[in-house]
This record gives structure tokens, C-alpha cells and sequence, in this order.
């Protein structure tokens, strides 16, 4: 960490957090008496009965305001029976051959939005329910103190980003209880004051479907992410909280991730839910990998608030040479619990059994995802999330790495056009021989922190600034780095 970094934190940490929790009960005061007038993006909508998803389906992944849907599991998820609020898209920074599904509150593959614009619910058209369309504009000038991400080459640099965003949909992709169609589209150039030579241009795309005819409900949904640089995870988080730590620098990355579901109901109370995905990380000059997957779960509705689902996912996966290719099952257990229309909770846990061709033991880990979204006030947000994955490392020959992550998100509306956020995130890599007689003794500890504030100008226009520190803790003293951001933001939605 810088030096003197934590005796400033140290020093003013008091002030600041009492300044801050002042502010939250004044809000919170004068909210009890002054009608909600703005947009929050808190409120998109609600995590209640019409965010999480009805018994008979799997819940979709990372409901944190704003952001196109992803599908359940790494592997992903059923066609949801309710509306369901749009969701992250995928981290782009790390290969996903894990199928437990997704949080509902999103982890490091999902948002930690910064944008003060709510998002389903601004999806704005002169036919709102027949066709939809949405043009964003954000703008961001950032200051970094170590644009390389590198324990041995640290070097600052001023950079600007310019991030237009295009949402074009037809039918019901709001609430997806009815038949749609939708797609994002999100090009990002990053350029350098000093450093030229590092500008790069990267581009997200998502595209999700979803047919229902009642008992039977289908779903697809397509990721691409073509990545010229470290740290761009989503459409709806760009400023880079979950750094490629596999890496630990600048990585050029393509990856297209797709999910089919169906899910076909029974009986009134159970379902039967068929899944299928495939996914490719393509690293230039590195070690690319492409998994298949397919599962079968049975889900049940326990009570009108509580649903679960039991079942099992195999996959292939091909991991460039020198790397064995692998297969591995999974045993799952799945839950969504409505607490109330303020709280939800969905958890995933199982266990995966890994083989490697033979070249070492069956690898045998548990694997979970544990998601909650709490909304105890108007323009109040919290999101927590925590998981376990296995990947392939696209760096490492011969090694995987199992992935642990917690992850927060606080967001409070103040005055009506003030946005306090404040997420956190942790997350350890611990690495894993693919082969006998092979040491593999990387084990790294991941953190981020960024406080922000972002003021609502009009209903069309938003500013802000935020604040980013990142900081990785290697066994292997090569990749570790800290960096520090401070950037200023604006968007501008048509």
C-alpha cells in the first residue's frame, strides 16, 4: 500500500464516516415528509415479489440496480415466471468454467454501478411496451497512479474514457414474464495523456431472449466482451474493481459466453429446468480455453415466498496446451427466499468434481453463491454477495485456480439528486496443479474499495467522482501491486 495511506485513513476515518451517517439520517428524515420526485437507483425495481423469481424457475444472477440480465449459472439461468430487474453483465476479466448460478447480488462477476440513472425503468420509447430503446453517453477523465497494474513498473498517467451505450429491445424485456428480445451494446475507448502506445478500444455486447407459453418458458442469452485492456468488467461497472489479477497487467481478452435454459412446469408446484452453455476466453498468445456445460434440476415451491431446487451439471472443458483439458459434475442445491418485499436472499451451494485426463487426482472442492439485495428504505441500497469458483488460468501452463469472493455494495439517495456509494469487495485466488510432481504455490489476496458521489442534475444528465483504491497480495511477489484512481464522471441518457 502507498506510504502514509494508512495513517490518513486512520486519522480521518472518524470524521468522515460520522459526516456520512449524519447525512444518511437527515435523508432519511427528510424523505419521511418529501415525496420521491427522482429516480433512485435503488428502485429498479424493488428486490420484491416481482424481482425475484417465481418457484417453478431458477433465479437470475446479480439483481443489483441497472444492467442488462445475465443468465443463471456461470452456467446460467431459467426464464424467469415474474419480472425480474436487469442485471450485470458478466465479468470480463476471468474464465468462467464454474455452473453454479449467479447471485442475486452481484459478485465480481456481476455490477457495482455508479450510475445514478435507474435502469429498467428508464428505457424510454414513445411505445413502451412493444419496442424500447435507450442512448447513454458517459464521459470519464481518470488519474492513475499505476496504469500497469505492476509491483515493479508502477507509472501514473491522466486518461479519458468515452463509454457510449445503445439498449435496443422488443416485447416484454422489463419484466421477461412475456416474450422478448433485447441487446446492448457498449464500445469503451481509453486514452492516455502520456501513454498512447497503451489507448485501447474495447466492446461489450449482450443479447438476451426469452419465449413463454405458460407451462414452458425459454431462455438465451449471448455475452461477447472484445477487451484490449485489464479492468473493464461490465457495461454497467468500467472503472475496473475487479482487476484481471490472473494477469496482473494490461491483457487482451475475447470472450463470447452463451446460455440456453428451458424450464418446463409439472405441476403447479414443480418444475423441471434444462440447461446449457458454452463459453470461450481467448487470449492472444496466452492459454485460451472453451467450456461446454449442461444440467437438469428439479425444482420445487415450498411456500409462496420460498422455492428450491435440487439437481446436477457436467462439462468439458478444453484449455490450450500445455494445459490438460479437464471435465468436471457438479452436485447443487438451490434456494430463493422472499423474505419480504424489502429483502430477498438466493443461495447456491454444491460441491464439483474436476478430473484432468488422468495427469493427477479427481479435485473435489465445494462451490456456492450466496446473494442478498435489502431496500429498508426509499433510495437505501444494499447488495452483498460471496461465491466460490473454479477457473483456468490463461497465464499459469498447467495450473487452475479456485476463487473466493465477498463482495458489498451501499448506495443512499440523499436531498432527492445526491447519490452516496460506498462498495467493497475481497477475493482469493488460490491455485491448483493439473498435473502430478507440479508445485503450484500462487496464492493471492484481492481488494478493493470505492466511495463515490454522483449528483442528478436533470432527469437527463448526471456527474460525479469517485474514488478507487485496489490492492493485490501475492504469494509470488511479481503480481502483486496496489493502484490508486481518482476520477470525474458524466453521463448523459437520450
Amino acid at each position: 500500500m502507498s506510504p502514509g495511506l494508512p495513517s490518513i485513513i486512520h486519522r480521518f476515518a472518524p470524521f468522515v464516516a460520522g459526516i456520512f451517517f449524519a447525512a444518511v439520517l437527515a435523508a432519511q428524515a427528510q424523505e419521511s415528509v418529501e415525496p420521491d420526485v427522482l429516480p433512485s437507483l435503488a428502485e429498479q425495481p424493488p428486490a420484491s415479489a416481482e424481482s425475484l423469481p417465481a418457484a417453478s424457475t431458477e433465479p437470475l444472477p446479480q439483481s443489483l440496480p441497472s444492467g442488462p440480465a445475465e443468465p443463471l449459472p456461470s452456467s446460467q439461468e431459467a426464464f424467469p415466471s415474474t419480472p425480474e430487474p436487469l442485471s450485470s453483465s458478466t465479468n470480463y476479466t476471468t474464465a468462467q468454467t464454474n455452473v453454479i448460478a449467479s447471485p442475486t447480488a452481484a459478485g465480481p462477476y456481476g455490477t457495482l454501478n455508479g450510475n445514478v440513472f435507474p435502469g429498467a425503468e428508464t428505457i424510454s420509447s414513445s411505445e413502451p411496451r412493444r419496442f424500447h430503446y435507450e442512448l447513454r453517453l458517459t464521459v470519464r477523465g481518470v488519474w492513475d497512479d499505476n496504469i500497469f497494474i505492476s509491483h515493479t513498473n508502477r507509472v501514473s498517467d491522466y486518461y479519458f474514457a468515452i463509454e457510449p451505450e445503445i439498449t435496443i429491445g422488443i416485447g416484454d424485456i422489463e419484466g421477461r414474464s412475456r416474450s422478448y428480445l433485447r441487446l446492448d451494446y457498449m464500445p469503451s475507448a481509453i486514452l492516455f495523456v502520456d501513454h498512447s502506445d497503451e489507448d485501447a478500444f474495447n466492446q461489450l455486447i449482450h443479447l438476451e431472449g426469452g419465449y413463454n407459453s405458460g407451462r414452458l418458458r425459454l431462455s438465451l442469452f449471448e455475452d461477447i466482451a472484445l477487451l484490449e485492456s485489464a479492468n473493464l468488467n461490465s457495461i454497467f461497472d468500467t472503472t475496473g474493481l475487479w482487476a484481471n489479477t490472473d494477469a496482473s497487467a494490461p491483457t487482451r481478452v475475447n470472450i463470447f459466453n452463451t446460455r440456453a435454459t428451458a424450464n418446463y412446469e409439472l405441476t403447479g408446484k414443480v418444475s423441471l429446468q434444462g440447461e446449457f452453455g458454452s463459453s470461450i476466453f481467448f487470449y492472444p498468445g496466452h492459454i485460451s480455453s472453451y467450456t461446454i456445460d449442461g444440467g437438469l434440476y428439479l425444482y420445487y415451491n415450498w411456500l409462496p415466498k420460498v422455492s428450491g431446487g435440487i439437481g446436477g451439471t457436467f462439462g468439458y472443458d478444453w484449455v490450450d496446451a500445455p494445459t490438460t483439458d479437464q471435465t468436471f459434475e457438479q452436485v447443487n442445491a438451490r434456494l430463493n427466499y422472499e423474505v419480504t418485499a424489502k429483502l430477498g436472499l438466493y443461495a447456491s451451494a454444491g460441491v464439483e468434481f474436476r478430473q484432468f485426463n488422468g495427469n493427477r487426482d479427481t479435485y473435489i472442492t465445494p462451490v456456492f453463491e450466496v446473494g442478498s439485495t435489502y431496500h429498508p428504505f426509499s433510495g437505501t441500497n444494499l447488495t452483498l454477495a460471496a461465491g466460490r469458483r473454479i477457473y483456468n488460468s490463461g497465464f499459469l501452463p498447467d495450473q487452475d485456480f479456485a476463487t473466493t469472493y465477498v463482495v458489498a455494495r451501499f448506495q443512499q439517495r440523499l436531498f432527492q439528486r445526491v447519490y452516496l456509494g460506498l462498495a467493497a469487495g475481497y477475493e482469493n485466488d488460490d491455485y491448483i496443479a493439473t498435473q502430478r510432481n507440479l508445485s503450484a504455490p500462487r496464492n493471492d489476496d484481492y481488494w478493493f474499495i470505492e466511495p463515490s458521489v454522483d449528483v442528478l442534475i436533470t432527469r437527463w444528465l448526471s456527474t460525479g467522482v469517485y474514488y478507487l483504491h485496489r490492492d493485490d497480495r501475492s504469494s509470488e511477489s511479481f503480481f502483486s501491486f496496489y493502484d490508486n484512481q481518482v476520477g470525474v464522471r458524466a453521463t448523459l441518457r437520450f
